[in-house]
């Protein structure tokens, strides 16, 4: 989990987003913020992920502040959760977050020109881009992966596919 920022200043200030990207499915959960405080954290955590997935093993941040603080360890260790750091000078040891910050942000940036600056509106239909499209380490989607089905897409409808013909 890391925090990414600062961008173009947005809609109510915001201007940094925190990601956290499951290890093996590559499923990616993001909020944009005005600011990223501590408590920010934790309620990010406890709705993106634990209630939708359960609550995981580990979660591996990256040295920022808002990762390490009482309040934040704390939430981890009542919760059972291993709390890892990335090592400071070896960037790679976290290098799922760096691949999947690299694409959204570069999908992001191309949505910037068509929607004049609105990255924040934009955000769930890059979400939706990233989550509906296969990734090379698994060959198939990280919606699938979490849900264990592939979700009918939007160029879908407009064309008979085995899918949309099966699902009637």
């Amino acid at each position: 989990m890391c925090i990414v920022g600062p961008l173009p200043v947005a809609t109510a200030q915001k201007k940094f987003l925190l990601v956290a990207t499951h290890y093996f499915r590559k499923w990616v959960e993001v909020k944009a913020y005005a600011n990223i405080k501590d408590k920010d954290v934790s309620k990010f955590v406890w709705k993106n992920i634990i209630c939708r997935f359960g609550i995981p093993q580990a979660i591996i941040v990256d040295n920022g502040s808002q990762f390490d603080n009482i309040a934040f360890r704390t939430f981890c260790s009542e919760l059972k959760i291993k709390n890892l750091d990335s090592t400071p000078r070896y960037s790679q040891s976290n290098g799922q977050e760096k691949v999947t910050n690299k694409t959204l942000l570069s999908t992001l940036k191309k949505r910037l020109k068509k929607t004049k600056g609105r990255w924040v509106d934009e955000l769930p239909r890059v979400l939706w881009v990233y989550r509906t499209t296969p990734t090379r380490p698994t060959g198939t989607t990280p919606i699938a992966l979490a849900y264990g089905m592939e979700v009918v897409i939007p160029t879908e409808i407009g064309m008979p596919t085995t899918r949309t013909i099966v699902q009637g």
